[in-house]
């Protein structure tokens, strides 16, 4: 796609502020498409972000053909940078050895589904409600959920609270994507 300040400077700012996850980055490309010109819909973006640390490269992408959130490029890059933020903090925590020895996930239940706006929510055995977003479900179709259905997940601390970073349902009856 062509050039524009406003989406060089987003760019710039979620770059930068990726070194608060990891302070070793070699460097960080941002590849931004719209390869889809239909006259009758928006553009769905596709970013891609790939950085290097010293000894290895993380990468993240977010294909349009699944989030038609995607259709404002500015969506389509926080959601390809938190990918890669995610993917970072594990990278330091492995490099760091501050790994947890396989911690059983926490259990729950979806409570709450907002296929829409690509979110739902877990109710966990003590109460509490976590976050998830539609990028976290593993095994199985987002759109395939259920409210009440089972879902082991593991737990994180977001920007607007608790999230789990990755969800998996529990039982026989899940949807394989």
């Amino acid at each position: 796609m062509d050039r524009s300040p406003a989406i060089e400077e987003a760019v710039r700012e979620r770059a930068a502020k990726l070194e608060q996850f990891a302070n070793q980055i070699v460097s960080c490309r941002v590849t931004i498409e719209a390869p889809h010109k239909h006259k009758h819909q928006g553009k769905l973006y596709r970013v891609a972000v790939d950085v290097r640390v010293p000894g290895g490269e993380v990468t993240a992408s977010r294909d349009p053909a699944q989030h038609h959130a995607h259709e404002d490029v500015f969506v389509a890059l926080r959601d390809a940078f938190k990918a890669v933020r995610r993917q970072l903090q594990d990278y330091v925590r492995v490099k760091e050895g501050k790994t947890k020895a396989h911690e059983t996930p926490d259990h729950g239940e979806i409570c709450e589904l907002h296929p829409a706006r690509d979110f739902g929510r877990i109710k966990t055995s003590e109460g509490r409600e976590i976050y998830f977003h539609r990028n976290s479900v593993l095994g199985a179709e987002f759109d395939g959920l259920r409210i009440g259905q089972a879902v082991r997940f593991s737990e994180e601390a977001g920007d607007e609270g608790p999230q789990a970073s990755t969800v998996h349902v529990v039982g026989k009856h899940q949807i394989v994507g």
